[in-house]
């Protein structure tokens, strides 16, 4: 990055964290790459290496601004439908990435992270994928989260098989079953929901992705292809996130009655008999 640039770029981010709304937890729809392979006249791959590029800038700038979890939707359980060459592609490139990013990661105080049924990757991609998770394991800067062979259904009914068998063996009334409780058996029991849910490429769905989590996560849809979503698109999906009231089913005068906005706002209240 350019001396002008960088100067500018911290300005901007200097002018985000003085708002003091920097969302705790961003997650991400990576949409786009084929379609931006298709418009450039290249292979598919090209979309997903070129992809990577903009993973490595957005992962820099949530550690610059302070963001303490980002979660990015790598590869779904869908994903395993498509071309057996294109998801070979695909897992050579993951074990690309994590031999050259890793101790990137580790040297920035970044923890790597992975959601999923892990267990249906290649042994290969499991091995390296450990490794990183290993290597990083104590970081603290920002929680790093890749879902692979991920989807919100397969999480909620694998958190609903591990609830039944407890009930079973009488560890956990049925009475006792709650939202606190069902969360807490999620792939995402370490993480808070997300507060900023983006999604690239104009696609206006959910995808499968965190369906449970995202209850209560404000939406940012944007045409921008995924290949060309680099730090200033962040930035954009950030300010126009701080510019919502999030009121998690109250009205605004609780909001702005309780000095306290957001989700600690909606727990103040709803103690109150």
């Amino acid at each position: 990055m350019k001396q002008t640039q960088k100067t500018d770029d911290i300005k901007i981010q200097e002018k985000l964290k003085k708002k003091g709304n920097i969302p705790r937890h961003i997650a991400i729809i990576m949409d786009g790459n084929g379609r931006w392979a298709r418009q450039m006249g290249l292979p598919r791959v090209a979309g997903h290496s070129e992809g990577v590029k903009s993973v490595r800038d957005v992962v820099e700038a949530c550690a610059q601004l302070g963001v303490e979890n980002l979660t990015l939707f790598a590869f779904s359980t869908e994903n395993w439908r498509r071309p057996e060459d294109e998801v070979s592609t695909l897992m050579k490139l993951l074990i690309k990435t994590l031999k050259r990013e890793t101790d990137e990661l580790h040297k920035n105080n970044i923890r790597l992270q992975a959601i999923g049924d892990i267990i249906s990757l290649p042994t290969e991609v499991q091995k390296y994928l450990s490794d990183a998770i290993e290597k990083t394991k104590n970081n603290s800067r920002m929680n790093l989260i890749l879902a692979l062979s991920y989807s919100g259904r397969w999480d909620i009914i694998n958190a609903t098989k591990i609830i039944a068998n407890k009930v079973r063996e009488g560890l956990l009334k049925p009475d006792e079953i709650n939202d606190k409780i069902f969360s807490q058996h999620l792939s995402t029991a370490n993480l808070p929901e997300p507060d900023l849910l983006i999604r690239t490429s104009g696609e206006m769905r959910i995808s499968n992705f965190l369906i449970w989590e995202i209850a209560y996560s404000e939406l940012y849809i944007t045409n921008t292809l995924w290949p060309d979503f680099r730090r200033k698109d962040l930035y954009k999906a950030i300010e126009d996130y701080q510019r919502r009231e999030r009121r998690f089913g109250l009205v605004s005068e609780q909001i702005k009655k309780s000095n306290i906005v957001g989700k600690n706002a909606y727990i103040k209240f709803s103690k109150i008999k």
